[in-house]
C-alpha cells in the first residue's frame, strides 16, 4: 500500500471530524472510485463489544460520502450557484476559517449553467471557484481560483428575504476584496452547491460518541427469543386473557374499548397491545419487531398505538427515515387525537412535530401546522410577549369591563396631547391632521371599538395559549375558564351591537342604573365575565420569551415527538433534560442501521419498537462498495436474517386480489390474505373500457427504446408516450363521468420520471378535485398508494439487461401501490430475457389471460407511432413484426429506394399518410378501380407495377412478388419507392429488366389474385419435389421469359439460356411414371396453362375414389391460405356439357373433385396458342392470371 493510501487509513480512523476529512480530498481523491476500497469490509451480522459494533460502520460511511460528493461532482454543470458579493472573516474558534458571506440570488444564469438557483443550507459541502463550472476541471484549472467549504449557518431566505447571508467554514484561507492591479476590479466569486452533509456528520457523531447503551446492547448478539413480552409483566398469560380479566394496568384497561373500536384485525390488536404493554414495563429494556407486509393496516396500527400511549402520557418519540414516512403516521395521529379532544385542541400542545419547514411543505397542510414546533414558537412568542401578549390583553379587558369610564378618560387626554403635538406644525398639516376623522370618538364608539378590539385578540390568545402550551403548563380547569370567559365575551359584544341608544344614554349606562333587561343582564355579563377573566393566570410557568428556549421548552414538556431519524439528534440536549421512554421506528427497514444509532442512544430510553418490512426498500445507497459491504441494510433488517422474532400483520385492505395474487405469492409466500373489503362487488372499479384496463394487466411495449440522460439515468420516450395516452384517457373519462380516480405514475428511473412529469404537467396543475395525479420514483412512492398505479418499467434491450429492476424488494414495493388497478408497462422480450422477478410476472401475466400489446388500443398505437417518429425510430415502424402490421396479411419488403425516400419526407401529415396506406395494403384493402391511378407505361412493368397517390405530388409504388419458403411459394408486397409522377417512367424502365428475368411461373403467380369478402388475401402454392419428369418440369418454369424461343413443333422446340441451347421435349410425364389420367391432365394444362402449381398438387388424388370418400388430409386445396378456407364442402362446380367441350370439362371436373373454390385462379378465360411465339401476341392475347379488375 501506497504512501497516500495510509494516509487515507488513517484519516478515517483517527479523524474527529468528517468534515476536516472531506477537505483533505484533493480533486484527484474525489476522482479516484476506489480510493477506500480496500479499507471498507463488511459489516458483520453480530458484534462482540459495543465499540466494534460502532466503528464497523465508519468506512463505509466515508465511503459513502465520498461516492455521493464523486455522483455530484459529474453532474456539476447542472449544480445550484449562486454569486458572492461579500466575504468578511467571522468569529469562530482559533485556528479555524469562518467567514460571513452575503450573496445574490440570480434570477437569470449563464445560458450555459443549466443548474437552479442555490440557497445555502446549513450542512452543505460548496466549491468557492471565480468561474460558474461547467466540468470537473473547470474547479481546477491554473489559474483558476478553488477552495471548498462547509455550510455552518444560514439565514432563512423565506424568513430574512433581504438578508442574504450564510457563514461558512472554509478549508483554506481566502483572500476576497482587494480589486485585480491590472483590472482595478474585485474578482467575482461563485458558491456552487456540491452535497449536504448533515445526516452524515449525525451518523459520524452517533458513532464516535457515547450515549444510552441500553438498547444497542441488546441487539448486538440477539437471540430469537428476545423478542417475547416480558415474563414478569404478563406472567406467561395470553394478552387477550389479562384484559378480559382486568389484570393488566387500570390506565390500559380504560383506553383499550376504545382501541376495540377502531375495527383492527386480531394481529393488529395483538401488536398494540404488545406494543402498549410496554410503557408499564421497567423491568427489562426490549425490541419489538412489527412486520407489516404492504397495505396491512401497519400506520392505522402505529397511529392507534401512539394515541394510546398519548393516553397513558408516555413519552415517546416517533421517527422515520424520510419526511413522507414521518408526516403520514404524524396525521393519523392527528385525526385521532382529535376526535378524543373535549375542549377546543387542548392538548395539542403535548405533541411536537419538528423539521425542516420547506422539505415537510407544513404550509399546505393545516392539521400539522398546530403541531409543528417553529410555528408553535412563533405563535407563543407572539401570546407572550409583554406589552401586547396575553397579560397586557387580559389587564385590559379587565380594567375596560370594571371601569370604562376611567378608560374613556386616558382615551382623551392621550387623544389632547396629541392634539397638542400637531399644533405645532402648520396650518396645511393642521388641516390635513384635525378634520373629521381627528375628532375624539364618543364614549359610545370608544367603548365598542375598544372592547371588540381586545375581545378579538384576546379571545385568539386564549386559543392560541390552551392549543400550544403543554398540559403541563397549562390546566383543565384553566382551560374550562378560558372558554367560558370567550363565551362570556362574545356575549357581552352582542349586547353591546344591539343597543342603540343616545350618547348621554349610554353614559348613564356605563353606571348600570338603567332599570331595563338589557341593561340588567350586561351587567350580569360584566360582573361574571369580570370574574372569570381575574380567575385566569397572569403569567405561564415558560421561560423568558427566547426561541431557541422556548423550542427547548415545548420539547422537554411533549408527550409525542415526530421527527427523521436524523434530526432527532437535536434531542439529545432536551432528553438529558427529561428523558424520553419509548422509541418507536416507522419504515425501520428502510433506514441505515448506522443512522437509527441516533435516536437509539437518547438518554433514557428503554424499549424501541421498529415497525417496517424488510422485503421491501432498503436504505439508498450510492456507493457500490458500501452496498456490498451491506452498509444499506437496516436493523430490522439483521435482526429478521437472524431469526428475531417478528410480529405480523397478515390481512391486506389495498389491492383488488387480482393485484395481490402475485406480491403474496413471490414476496410473502402467501403469509397474507386479502382483507374482506376487497373481496367485495364494489371493489371492482371500471376506470377505462377494455379488456387492457381491467384490475391487473401487463402492457407489451415493444418498440421502445432506452436511452441515457445527462445524469446517466435511464429513460424510454416511447413508454412515456404510452403513459401519456393512458393518462389522457383516464382524464377524458373522469370529464366525462366525474368518477373520482387518483393516478400514480411509477418508474424506477429518474430521468423517465422528468420526462413523464414534463409530459403530463397539465394534469399534475388541474383544478379538478376529483382528477389527481402523482409521478415518482419507486422509492418515492414507498408507504404510498393510488387508485390506479401505471409502472414505466423502461428496460428495452436485446440483452435481458435490466439493471436494478430485477431488486425484488424494488419490483415488491412497485407491485404493491395501486387499490383497484395496476397497469404494468414494459418490453415483455426484455424481461423475460431478464431472468428476474419481472420473467416470472410476465409469464404470470401471459398464464392470466392479462396480457396485451399497447398496439392493440388505437390511441396507444398513434401515440407509439409519433413517438417512434419523433426519435427517429422510421425502421422501427417499417420492421415487419411492428405494430402497423399487426394484422396484416400480406408479408411487406421495402427496397433501399423506398427506405432512402420515406425518410426523406418531413411532412409529418404526410408521413402519416403513407404509413396509413402501408398498413390498410399489407391488411389485404384496395382502392377502388376509379380512385386508382393508371400508369402511362406499355412495358412489362405495366403488368405488375401499382400506383397509389399521396397527398402532394408523392406516388407509392408497389408490386406484388413470389418468396419461396417452408416449401412454398408465398405472394409478397414489395414497395418500390415513393415518387412523384414526372419519375415513375423512368422507374419502370428499371423495373422492365427486373421483371424480364422473371419465368413464366413466377409472372403468373405474381399476377393471381384471390379476393375474401372485400379482402384481398395473398396464395400460397406448394413447391413439389420429385424425381419424376416434374423435374424437369420445374426447371423448365425456373428459365426467365426470355430465354424461351416457342415455335410450332414442341417436339423440335428449343430454349436458349444463358449461352447454351438444346432441344427441350414437352413437359409431359411419359406413361411409365405417370398414370392415364394424370398424363392427361398434364397434357391439358401443358398446352393451356402456364402456372402449373395452382392445379396438380404434390400428392394427386386418385380420381377412382368419390370426393366423400377422401380424408381432410387427401383433398388438396389450391391455396394454403387460411384466409380462403371456410371449412365449408364445396360440390364440385362442372359446366354442362353444352357449353364446355370434353377437354374443359374434364379439368373442371378434376379441379372441382380437388377442392378449388376459386376457378378464375386456375382457368384462363382465353388459352393462350403456345404454338404461337410470345413475341407474336397481342397484348390482347397474353391472358390474366385474376379476373380482377384491377390486373
Amino acid at each position: 500500500m501506497g504512501k497516500k493510501s495510509k494516509l487515507k487509513q488513517e484519516l478515517v480512523t483517527d479523524t474527529s471530524s468528517l468534515v476536516g476529512l472531506v477537505f483533505s480530498w484533493s480533486i484527484s481523491d474525489v476522482l479516484n472510485e476506489n480510493l477506500y476500497r480496500n479499507q471498507v469490509q463488511r459489516i458483520p451480522d453480530t458484534f462482540v463489544t459495543l465499540t466494534s459494533y460502532k466503528k464497523s460502520f465508519i468506512p463505509s460511511l466515508v465511503e459513502e460520502t465520498h461516492a455521493d460528493l464523486l455522483s455530484n461532482m459529474k453532474t456539476l454543470s447542472h449544480a445550484p450557484t449562486c454569486e458572492i458579493l461579500t466575504i468578511e472573516d467571522s468569529a469562530g474558534p482559533p485556528g479555524d476559517l469562518f467567514y460571513d458571506i452575503t450573496y445574490y440570488r440570480d434570477t437569470e444564469t449563464d445560458e450555459n449553467h443549466k443548474g437552479p438557483i442555490y440557497e445555502p443550507q446549513v450542512g452543505d459541502i460548496i466549491a468557492l471557484t471565480n468561474v460558474r463550472p461547467k466540468c470537473i476541471d473547470d474547479l481546477n484549472r491554473p489559474p483558476r481560483f478553488y477552495l471548498i467549504a462547509y455550510v455552518d449557518e444560514a439565514k432563512d431566505v423565506d424568513e430574512f428575504p433581504d438578508d442574504l447571508q450564510f457563514k461558512i467554514l472554509s478549508s483554506k484561507p481566502i483572500n476576497y476584496g482587494e480589486p485585480d492591479m491590472h483590472t482595478s476590479k474585485r474578482e467575482t466569486l461563485f458558491a456552487v452547491y456540491l452535497m449536504n452533509l448533515t445526516t452524515n456528520l449525525r451518523v459520524w457523531k452517533a458513532l464516535n460518541s457515547e450515549g444510552n447503551t441500553n438498547i444497542i446492547n441488546k441487539v448486538l448478539q440477539p437471540k430469537s427469543d428476545d423478542g417475547e413480552s416480558c415474563s414478569v409483566c404478563f406472567s406467561g398469560e395470553s394478552c387477550l386473557v389479562c384484559f378480559s380479566k382486568e389484570k393488566c394496568n387500570a390506565g390500559i384497561s380504560a383506553i383499550w374499548p376504545t382501541i376495540c373500536s377502531q375495527n383492527l384485525n386480531e394481529s393488529q390488536e395483538a401488536a398494540v397491545l404488545n406494543c402498549i404493554s410496554l410503557a408499564q414495563c421497567h423491568h427489562q429494556n426490549s425490541v419489538k419487531l412489527i412486520w407489516g407486509p404492504p397495505g396491512t393496516g401497519k400506520t392505522k396500527t402505529m397511529s392507534l398505538t401512539l394515541f394510546a400511549l398519548f393516553q397513558l402520557k408516555c413519552r415517546t418519540l416517533t421517527c422515520a427515515p424520510t419526511n413522507i414516512a414521518v408526516l403520514e403516521v404524524a396525521t393519523r395521529l392527528r385525526r385521532l387525537v382529535n376526535q378524543s379532544l373535549e375542549y377546543g385542541r387542548y392538548g395539542l400542545g403535548d405533541i411536537v412535530l419538528f423539521g425542516n419547514k420547506k422539505r415537510m411543505k407544513i404550509d399546505n397542510n393545516d392539521d400539522l401546522r398546530d403541531i409543528f414546533l417553529d410555528h408553535r414558537v412563533k405563535i407563543l412568542i407572539k401570546c407572550l410577549v409583554p406589552l401586547s401578549g396575553w397579560k397586557h390583553l387580559l389587564e385590559s379587558m379587565i380594567h375596560l369591563l370594571v371601569d370604562p369610564e376611567e378608560q374613556y378618560s386616558l382615551y382623551l387626554e392621550k387623544k389632547a396631547e396629541k392634539q397638542k403635538q400637531n399644533a405645532q406644525k402648520n396650518e396645511e398639516d393642521n388641516r390635513k391632521h384635525n378634520g373629521d376623522e381627528d375628532c375624539p370618538l364618543t364614549f359610545v364608539e370608544f367603548v365598542k371599538n375598544e372592547f371588540d378590539s381586545i375581545s378579538q385578540e384576546l379571545k385568539i390568545c386564549m386559543v392560541n395559549l390552551y392549543t400550544h402550551l403543554p398540559t403541563s403548563c397549562i390546566s383543565l380547569k384553566v382551560v374550562k375558564d378560558m372558554v367560558r370567559a370567550s363565551g362570556l365575551l362574545k356575549s357581552i359584544e352582542s349586547s353591546l351591537h344591539s343597543i342603540r341608544v343616545a350618547n348621554e344614554g349610554f353614559k348613564l349606562l356605563k353606571d348600570f342604573k338603567v332599570p331595563r333587561t338589557v341593561v340588567r343582564r350586561l351587567m350580569q355579563l360584566r360582573t361574571e365575565c369580570t370574574n372569570t377573566l381575574k380567575s385566569l393566570p397572569m403569567e405561564f410557568s415558560v421561560p423568558s420569551i427566547n426561541k431557541y428556549a422556548l423550542k427547548n421548552f415545548c420539547l422537554e414538556n411533549a408527550c409525542l415527538i415526530f421527527c427523521t431519524a436524523s434530526t432527532s439528534s437535536k434531542l439529545h440536549v432536551v432528553a438529558g433534560t427529561r428523558p424520553l421512554e419509548l422509541l418507536v421506528i416507522d419504515e425501520a427497514a428502510q433506514l441505515k442501521e448506522c443512522e437509527s444509532a441516533i435516536p437509539l442512544q437518547l438518554s433514557g430510553l428503554r424499549h424501541a419498537i421498529l415497525v417496517g418490512d424488510e422485503r421491501q426498500l432498503p436504505a439508498m445507497v450510492k456507493s457500490e462498495i458500501a452496498a456490498s459491504a451491506d452498509f444499506g441494510r437496516s436493523l430490522f433488517g439483521r435482526l429478521a436474517k437472524l431469526g428475531y422474532k417478528k410480529h405480523l400483520l397478515n390481512v391486506q385492505y389495498r389491492m383488488h386480489p387480482s393485484i395481490s395474487l402475485f406480491p403474496k405469492r413471490e414476496f410473502y409466500d402467501n403469509q397474507i390474505v386479502d382483507g374482506p373489503n376487497v373481496k367485495e362487488k364494489s371493489y371492482e372499479r371500471c376506470f377505462l373500457k377494455g379488456k387492457m384496463y381491467q384490475s391487473y394487466s401487463f402492457i407489451n411495449v415493444a418498440n421502445g427504446k432506452e436511452e441515457l440522460d445527462h445524469r446517466f439515468s435511464r429513460k424510454n420516450m416511447v413508454e412515456v408516450a404510452v403513459v401519456s395516452g393512458i393518462v389522457a384517457s383516464l382524464y377524458k373519462e373522469f370529464i366525462g363521468t366525474k368518477q373520482k380516480v387518483s393516478i400514480g405514475v411509477i418508474s424506477p428511473y429518474k430521468a423517465q420520471v422528468y420526462a413523464i412529469q414534463e409530459i403530463l404537467r397539465k394534469y399534475t396543475e388541474t383544478s379538478h378535485t376529483g382528477f389527481s395525479l402523482s409521478v415518482r420514483t419507486v422509492d418515492g412512492f414507498q408507504g404510498g398508494e393510488e387508485d390506479v398505479i401505471i409502472i414505466s418499467t423502461v428496460r428495452c434491450n436485446g440483452k435481458g439487461s435490466v439493471g436494478f429492476l430485477s431488486n425484488q424488494q424494488r419490483a415488491n414495493v412497485a407491485l404493491t401501490r395501486a387499490r383497484y388497478c395496476l397497469w404494468i408497462l414494459g418490453n415483455s422480450s426484455t424481461l423475460i430475457s431478464s431472468d428476474s422477478v419481472w420473467k416470472k410476472l410476465v409469464l404470470d401475466a401471459k398464464r392470466r389471460n392479462c396480457f396485451y400489446n399497447a398496439d392493440e388500443d388505437s390511441n396507444l398505437a398513434q401515440a407509439i407511432t409519433a413517438a417512434l417518429l419523433e426519435l427517429d425510430q422510421l425502421h422501427s415502424l417499417l420492421n415487419i413484426d411492428s405494430m402497423l402490421f399487426k394484422n396484416a396479411i400480406w408479408k411487406v419488403c421495402f427496397t433501399h429506394n423506398f427506405l432512402s425516400s420515406i425518410t426523406k419526407i418531413k411532412d409529418t401529415v404526410i408521413l402519416w399518410e403513407v404509413l396509413a396506406l402501408l398498413t390498410k395494403l399489407s391488411s389485404g384493402w384496395r382502392r377502388p378501380l376509379e380512385e386508382k391511378g393508371t400508369l402511362v407505361y406499355d412495358g412489362t412493368s405495366a403488368q405488375l407495377l401499382e400506383k397509389y397517390k399521396i397527398n402532394g405530388n408523392l406516388n407509392l409504388i408497389w408490386t406484388v412478388d413470389i418468396l419461396q419458403e417452408n416449401g412454398h411459394y408465398i405472394q409478397v408486397m414489395k414497395f418500390w419507392d415513393i415518387l412523384p409522377f414526372s419519375h415513375i417512367a423512368e422507374l419502370a424502365k428499371r423495373l422492365d429488366i427486373v421483371f424480364g428475368n422473371f419465368t413464366v411461373d413466377k409472372m403468373n403467380r405474381c399476377r393471381h389474385k384471390c379476393i375474401d369478402r372485400d379482402v384481398v388475401v395473398p396464395m400460397r402454392w406448394p413447391v413439389v419435389f420429385s424425381n419424376s419428369p416434374m423435374a424437369d418440369h420445374e426447371e423448365s418454369l425456373s428459365k426467365p421469359l426470355s430465354s424461351f424461343s416457342i415455335t410450332t413443333n414442341r417436339e423440335t422446340a428449343t430454349s436458349t439460356y444463358g449461352n447454351t441451347s438444346k432441344a427441350v421435349k414437352p413437359i409431359i410425364p411419359s406413361k411409365s411414371n405417370v398414370n392415364q389420367r394424370e398424363r392427361l391432365l398434364w397434357k391439358i394444362k401443358a398446352e393451356r396453362v402456364k402456372d402449373f402449381s395452382t392445379c396438380p398438387e404434390a400428392n394427386p388424388v386418385d380420381l377412382s375414389k368419390p370426393l366423400s370418400s377422401l380424408s381432410l388430409a387427401d383433398k388438396p386445396e389450391a391455396s394454403t391460405s387460411t384466409d380462403m378456407e371456410t371449412g365449408k364442402a364445396v360440390k364440385p362446380i362442372i359446366p354442362s356439357k353444352s357449353n364446355v367441350n370434353k377437354k374443359k370439362r374434364l379439368l373442371w371436373k378434376i379441379k372441382g373433385e380437388e377442392g378449388v373454390k376459386d376457378f378464375s385462379t386456375c382457368l384462363e378465360a382465353n388459352p393462350v396458342d403456345l404454338s404461337k411465339p410470345l413475341s407474336s401476341l397481342s397484348l390482347a392475347d397474353k391472358p390474366e392470371a385474376s379476373t380482377s379488375v384491377d390486373m
